[in-house]
């Protein structure tokens, strides 16, 4: 009878420590359960653009700075897990956040629009005369098909934002269609 208590206490002692020990494990369990793997990628950079009125400088050349009336364009490429790009088939969609609270809706297609060479999601954000200079943050996110996003967003530091600068812009050339 002895033996038996013994052994009792025993299990009834590890029986009890088991159970702290997954109490304790259990939101553990359940972070890593609500943490889904990402399941796409993203990288781009930001051009200076074509407009209808002609060109204000070398057309998608990298660039952060641009005065009113420039056009600001936004490239991405969204990559599944294996570094497959995605296509408009492969993801809901592309939006480029703006702090200001604009909303900008990204487009895939070939790049340039004639004799295209590459593919990937873009949009053009033409800048208003009468919009304020300074800098202006901005972050890119993705939405896959089972409707999960995944965000990326540029470098804090303000040289890395897009920067409104004083000045009206000058066109050259004929003006003609974006490229």
């Amino acid at each position: 009878m002895k033996i038996l208590s013994r052994s009792l206490g025993i299990s009834a002692c590890s029986i009890a420590v088991l159970s702290l020990a997954m109490m304790g494990l259990t939101p553990k369990a359940q972070a890593q359960q609500a943490q889904q793997p990402q399941s796409i990628f993203l990288e781009g950079d930001m051009v200076r653009g074509n407009t209808g009125k002609g060109q204000t400088g070398p057309t998608c050349v990298l660039n952060s700075q641009f005065k009113h009336n420039e056009n600001a364009v936004f490239r991405v490429r969204v990559r599944d897990i294996f570094g497959k790009p995605l296509d408009d088939k492969g993801i809901k969609g592309v939006v480029v956040e703006l702090s200001d609270g604009q909303k900008l809706p990204l487009r895939y297609s070939g790049h340039p629009p004639v004799g295209s060479i590459d593919y990937f999601w873009a949009a053009g954000w033409l800048i208003p005369d009468n919009y304020p200079t300074g800098t202006l943050h901005y972050k890119v996110v993705a939405t896959d098909l089972q409707g999960r996003t995944q965000t990326w967003q540029s470098f804090q530091d303000p040289r890395s934002q897009i920067v409104i600068i004083p000045g009206v812009v000058e066109y050259s050339g004929t003006p003609q269609a974006p490229r």
